[in-house]
């Protein structure tokens, strides 16, 4: 028996599966303590299935499910002792489910499944049984995964609710949706087309959740705009601030104003600078870096203190020189970087060691200047709406790309930088996700003062991409979105991309182009589904697949 099984992201080894320890540097330990807690919570649900049934909503377990969702997203959580704890809370909040429908009389005799009822004491205990119930714990290649698909679904949209909850937007039905499909995970009375349903169930919530996080970071921080974010860097002590979470960086932008210590983004961050509420700070300088996994290299220049609010951790080479200047909060963690605690009733988190620590800090080396342009989310582009529309009829532009979902370190996602060159200059991509790191900062010029990439935001924020097409079928008279000038050029990595690619299914689109990889859990038999059903397909080379694309 393998150590570990886990191929829920693009880079899993010999896209087939990691089974020692993860590319993306998890051990195996974690692996295993990642699919207990998977295991348990599918355990949990079916108690809160039958709460929900008779009228009780647990708001402790929705969120706990939802967070122990995020947590597994690849990157985002290496601190096995995290999860270690977690186990624990888990029996007590299944044992506090079950209590409470005994109390209302409500039959559970029924619900036979080993998540609902083990409990392991030790680690021994736990980690026998991980290996037990981990993903190849289901036989039938095609039934595990179009379950894997599902719960890879669950996790990304996990992440968009969990965003949501900390600036206080909930949806119970969302809840409800994840517990629900996570029961039906350990059914093995449903068929192949059953859970194909599921799938794209999962899906067409996802767009529910996708909307739910962008009302509140809207609500929260105004419409994102077109915004000039500086590259460059100014002499003060610095903080990097990571991930997705808006509520940690308004948080970090108040209590760090004053201070003499400047903010500045990395990565899928960026987005941050395109919203209004945060221009008021003087002190928020721009973004610094790259995408995700060239942060070994970008942290050693900074020189400041890195703070990661989510996911897209990579674990510091041995020679690394910032290793001590790494804090993480949320559902983030990695053992021996300190873990800014929860927000508590109401207040806010504390970052003041954070910030102390910062201002003992060198400033950054400055290791690019100018600016890239960005802030193209929805409401923008509706207020642009006229002029696109007019570029398209008269034929200014041909045909637009979606090019969004994530970004990797594999040699060949050097593909995306080509096909982005070689568009035609009659051509716009549309973009959200790091997947743009790859060609964000080329100079591909604009069309009539619209610029040809028209960047949406970070992952979470294609539900943009979603609107704008929505949009623009409407302001054509059009009956269909594959009717629309668009063409989809998606990159995949983790989780949240899942859940993307999903939404998209379940809208119906077709003709979705998606690499570097075909994910290494689609079966033989479930990319026939999809390639039938949805005519998805794989990436080739840049000339064959401009060919494809430009003429459908």
């Amino acid at each position: 028996m393998s150590k570990m099984f886990c191929y829920q992201c693009q880079e899993t080894a010999k896209n087939e599966g990691c089974t020692v320890r993860g590319v993306c540097g998890k051990t195996a330990d974690v692996a295993n303590m990642q699919d207990l807690l998977m295991y348990l919570c599918k355990g949990i649900s079916h108690y809160t299935v039958r709460l929900r049934a008779n009228g009780v909503e647990v708001s402790e377990i929705n969120k706990f499910i939802v967070d122990s969702l995020f947590m597994t997203i690849t990157n985002a959580n290496f601190d096995l002792n995290r999860f270690k704890v977690r186990m624990y809370i888990a029996y007590e909040m299944r044992n506090a489910a079950k209590k409470k429908l005994q109390e209302l009389g409500v039959n559970i005799d029924d619900i036979t499944y080993s998540g609902a009822h083990w409990m392991g004491e030790t680690e021994e205990e736990m980690f026998d049984k991980a290996l037990e119930v981990g993903v190849l714990a289901t036989e039938n290649e095609d039934i595990r995964s179009l379950r894997e698909l599902t719960i890879y679904g669950l996790k990304g949209m996990a992440a968009y609710a969990e965003h949501a909850f900390n600036l206080g937007f909930e949806d119970n039905e969302i809840y409800a949706f994840i517990q629900q499909a996570l029961v039906d995970t350990t059914n093995d009375n449903l068929n192949a087309d059953e859970l194909t349903q599921l799938v794209l169930k999962t899906g067409e919530v996802g767009v529910k959740a996708m909307a739910l996080l962008d009302s509140a970071n809207t609500g929260s921080y105004g419409h994102p705009v077109i915004s000039k974010v500086s590259l460059g860097v100014r002499n003060n002590p610095g903080i990097l601030i990571s991930g997705h979470d808006m509520k940690d960086m308004e948080e970090l932008l108040k209590q760090t104003e004053g201070t003499g210590v400047d903010v500045y983004t990395h990565s899928e961050m960026l987005p941050a600078n395109y919203y209004p509420a945060f221009k008021k700070y003087d002190h928020f300088v721009g973004n610094y870096g790259g995408s995700w996994w060239q942060q070994t290299k970008d942290f050693e220049t900074f020189n400041g203190v890195v703070l990661f609010t989510t996911n897209c951790i990579v674990p510091p080479l041995r020679s690394s020189t910032y290793a001590d200047r790494v804090y993480t909060t949320g559902a983030s963690g990695f053992e021996g970087f300190p873990h800014i605690a929860d927000r508590e009733d109401g207040k806010t988190k504390d970052f003041s060691a954070l910030i102390e620590h910062a201002k003992k800090c060198e400033a950054p080396i400055e290791i690019e200047t100018g600016e890239i342009v960005g802030g193209f989310a929805h409401n923008q582009v509706a207020a642009l709406s006229s002029q696109v529309v007019e570029a398209v009829k008269t034929g200014a532009i041909r045909k637009f790309f979606v090019m969004a979902g994530c970004d990797g370190r594999m040699k060949g996602r050097s593909y995306y930088t080509e096909f982005a060159q070689k568009l035609p200059q009659d051509t716009v991509i549309l973009t959200a996700g790091c997947a743009k790191y790859r060609y964000n900062k080329l100079q591909l010029g604009d069309i009539n003062g619209i610029p040809r990439v028209l960047d949406a935001g970070q992952c979470n924020d294609s539900y943009s991409l979603v609107k704008i097409a929505l949009s623009l079928q409407e302001a054509f008279g059009l009956d269909s979105l594959n009717d629309l000038p668009i063409a989809y050029n998606i990159a995949w990595y983790e989780q949240k991309a899942v859940i993307v690619l999903l939404a998209l299914l379940s809208l119906g689109v077709k003709n979705i182009h998606l690499g570097p990889t075909l994910p290494a859990f689609l079966s033989p038999n479930i990319v026939n589904v999809l390639v039938n059903n949805f005519a998805l397909s794989g990436i080739t080379s840049v000339d064959e697949d401009m060919k494809v694309l430009l003429g459908a």
